[in-house]
């Protein structure tokens, strides 16, 4: 990462400098409100990733976030350089630019903009260059790029098993690297879509229902699965909430009834000894790298 000095000519730079501490701190009594360009010569995924994980350390602080993508040319770096110029004109607090364009020439141009620019490959190329004893080939968008066919392959495999597999619509489970269970609208089907699209994870789910929870038993056909078996549960309030935008009314999303399906599933989970977790305020991200962890599946993100 590094921090460039702020060039000439920059629109904003001659501000006083009363007005430019005003633009940093807000209003008195407002939170500190910052803009954030992540910039990229692909799909600006790996910097929005790694940029959004830095700024949620910063809680006193509010962020207007832009992508600009596919910058890979001069005509677009320049391009990318005057909107981010525009931007601390119009707000009077210097940019942030999360950059993970691969060229060096479009790097500099977009550097012109004066925005405090974090490298987010630098400090990692040059150890790696002198470890490895050969000098890196850039190659736009080669980190989400299609450079290994069998892996992708792998993971339409496994969304289209996720997909045929949800909610109990096949029971044909031999296949499956873990399986979700748990009450309905838990969190089930995306979190098995998210490991199928970036881990090439073959995940199934079977939603509990009012027979199985009144029995307090596992269904026969998830008996042979038992070791691939994970639950997921939430607190009442919030699923009840989620199930009223689904069934507004209903006995369905009542909170009395979630109430008593949760803890029905949790009495379950903890008679088969069924590892568990709570989805309420954890991201699916987090929620898939636990279950892959606590099972033991050896899977990395493609």
């Amino acid at each position: 990462m590094r921090l460039l000095p702020w060039p000439a000519g920059v629109p904003g730079a001659e501000k006083p400098a009363a007005s430019r501490r005003l633009a940093r701190e807000g209003r008195p009594g407002s939170p500190m409100r910052r803009t954030i360009f992540y910039v990229s010569d692909g799909t600006g995924i790996t910097a929005e990733t790694i940029g959004h994980s830095v700024l949620t350390q910063f809680d006193s602080v509010e962020f207007d976030t832009y992508r600009i993508p596919f910058v890979d040319g001069e005509d677009k770096a320049r391009a990318a350089t005057v909107r981010i110029r525009t931007a601390y004109a119009q707000s009077g607090a210097r940019p942030i630019v999360v950059n993970t364009i691969m060229d060096k020439k479009l790097s500099d141009i977009v550097a012109e903009s004066g925005a405090l620019m974090l490298d987010v490959f630098a400090p990692f190329l040059g150890p790696l260059e002198a470890e490895l004893g050969t000098m890196r080939s850039p190659r736009v968008g080669k980190a989400h790029g299609l450079t290994d066919f069998t892996e992708y392959e792998a993971r339409i495999n496994a969304t289209n098993y996720a997909l045929s597999h949800d909610d109990g619509i096949d029971v044909n489970y031999g296949d499956a690297d873990v399986i979700l269970v748990g009450v309905s609208r838990v969190g089930k089907t995306p979190t098995c879509l998210y490991m199928a699209l970036h881990y090439g994870v073959r995940a199934a789910n079977y939603p509990l229902t009012e027979e199985d929870l009144e029995r307090l038993e596992l269904p026969r056909r998830l008996l042979p699965y038992r070791a691939r078996l994970y639950g997921l549960t939430i607190e009442p309030q919030r699923l009840a909430q989620v199930r009223q935008a689904r069934r507004p009314g209903s006995q369905y999303a009542e909170i009395r009834q979630c109430r008593w399906e949760l803890e029905q599933a949790d009495k379950l989970f903890r008679r088969d000894a069924i590892p568990v977790q709570n989805t309420t305020h954890t991201s699916i991200e987090e929620i898939a790298s636990k279950i892959l962890a606590e099972l033991g599946i050896e899977k990395h993100m493609f």
